[in-house]
């Protein structure tokens, strides 16, 4: 999408009181590790050409400078590609803040299940 389409969505969505959705880290893991997945990437929903980006690769998650990824927004829906499927994975955020990178409690999930 372009950015003044990408602009105009927000404006809309954001007069109809809409509130900003940022990738659910915890749950990305925990899906990561339900399916033995080695490969997921993320991006947000009609704007992956923007925002997505691989976030799991080899096994373990990539640096965040090794990547790049933006998973925060009011009209478009954060989502996990595992093997070309695109699932809705999100939380409602109270502010246009991306959620930390790996956050740590994501990162337990993932060595807790290699044990």
């Amino acid at each position: 999408m372009d950015s003044y389409g990408a602009f105009a969505r927000a404006l809309a969505a954001k007069a109809d009181g809409s509130k900003f959705k940022t990738f659910d880290w915890d749950k990305a893991a925990e899906i990561i590790v339900e399916r033995g997945v080695t490969e997921a990437s993320a991006g947000l929903s009609e704007d992956w050409e923007w925002t997505g980006g691989p976030i799991f690769e080899n096994g373990k998650p990539v640096a965040e400078e090794d990547t790049y990824v933006y998973l925060t927004s009011i009209w478009a829906t954060p989502e996990l590609d595992i093997n070309g499927e695109l699932i809705d994975c999100w939380k409602y955020s109270e502010e246009n803040t991306e959620a930390e990178y790996w956050p740590e409690s994501a990162l337990n999930k993932l060595a807790d299940a290699k044990g």
